[in-house]
């Protein structure tokens, strides 16, 4: 069984005291900066352009730089920009700016799996990175729970790497739930796994479920708002997470429980395995990461944003639409 932290195996005094720069003030960035303040933090900065979350960060109270004068200053930097423009602002503009000893916490590691990022030997690098969208962070945070976090260590030059990070998670409010402990492969893994596994074959099914029923003579209307747009799947799930994916079954009729059960052992799984091996295949290889680099910078995007329209425009989003403007 792996390790997971919670409250009293981190030591927050590590890094009471550190200046921690926030690299990336969007929706994570915000709500780990405010946490971290509000657990005693007391040096807090900001690294940012001259955007929105450069002024936000101002109205929040923080002291905000360039990302290379922040860099310059931390002892700690939380590298939360995006994985496609991390690699190069990290070699421009925050690498020549650190001084031996940094903590580089990384809350995706996706960069240092596919070796996008190269951090120099005298740093630590470790990972503190929410299981949980930002705004979930600090709403969990104020209410005096929080979100879960993987933690993790790719490179321990101090000899307390770990002890770093599980600092910096008890920080930002996740040993208060559980900070579970993974290498970079398992966070980056399961995520693009989520992503690029789970997800298709999920809105695959909404989608082909959809076009059957109509097919069948039903209202797409109710097809949609039967499907999830009442938002009972959303309920569904809040249920699974509590207290088990099956387990929620009880909250259910027993007409409903005996239908889902018998449907569950009668789907042929052969399919959904093989699909999902070939997903993991590309991603563990490293074909995605290559694949999306290209999509960047020699396609420009082009087939990125072709899929995004072609889902956007389906006649699955259009009734979707229809229905919307109809609903109160």
């Amino acid at each position: 069984m792996t390790t997971i932290y919670y409250e009293k195996d981190a030591d927050l005094s590590l890094v009471l005291d550190k200046t921690v720069a926030i690299l990336g003030y969007g929706n994570q960035g915000r709500a780990q900066a405010l946490n971290m303040r509000d657990s005693g933090l007391k040096h807090i900065i900001v690294g940012s352009r001259h955007d929105e979350s450069y002024d936000k960060a101002n109205e929040d109270g923080f002291m905000v730089y360039s990302i290379a004068e922040a860099s310059a200053k931390a002892d700690v930097i939380f590298m939360l920009l995006p994985d496609e423009v991390a690699p190069e602002i990290y070699e421009k503009d925050i690498a020549p700016n650190l001084k031996p000893g940094t903590i580089v916490n990384f809350a995706s590691a996706y960069n240092i799996t596919f070796n996008r990022i190269k951090p120099a030997e005298n740093l630590d690098v470790v990972m503190a990175a929410p299981r949980m969208i930002g705004e979930g962070v600090r709403e969990l945070y104020e209410k005096g729970e929080g979100a879960p976090a993987f933690v993790g260590v790719h490179q321990d030059y101090s000899g307390k790497a770990l002890e770093y990070a599980k600092a910096l998670c008890k920080a930002i409010g996740a040993t208060r739930k559980g900070a579970i402990e993974v290498s970079f492969m398992d966070e980056t893994c399961l995520d693009l796994m989520a992503e690029q596994g789970t997800w298709p074959i999920i809105y695959n099914v909404f989608v082909e479920a959809f076009k059957l029923e109509v097919e069948m003579g039903h209202p797409e209307e109710a097809v949609l708002m039967e499907m999830y747009l009442s938002k009972e799947p959303a309920v569904m799930m809040e249920k699974a997470a509590e207290v088990g994916f099956f387990k929620q079954l009880p909250f259910h009729s027993h007409t409903s429980q005996y239908g889902q059960l018998i449907g569950f052992n009668a789907v042929d799984r052969s399919e959904i395995r093989k699909f999902l091996k070939d997903r993991y295949d590309r991603i563990r290889s490293g074909v995605f990461a290559k694949e999306w680099d290209e999509e960047q910078k020699v396609d420009h995007l082009k087939t990125f944003e072709k899929l995004r329209d072609d889902a956007f425009t389906c006649e699955f989003s259009q009734a979707e639409a229809r229905l919307k403007e109809r609903l109160k």
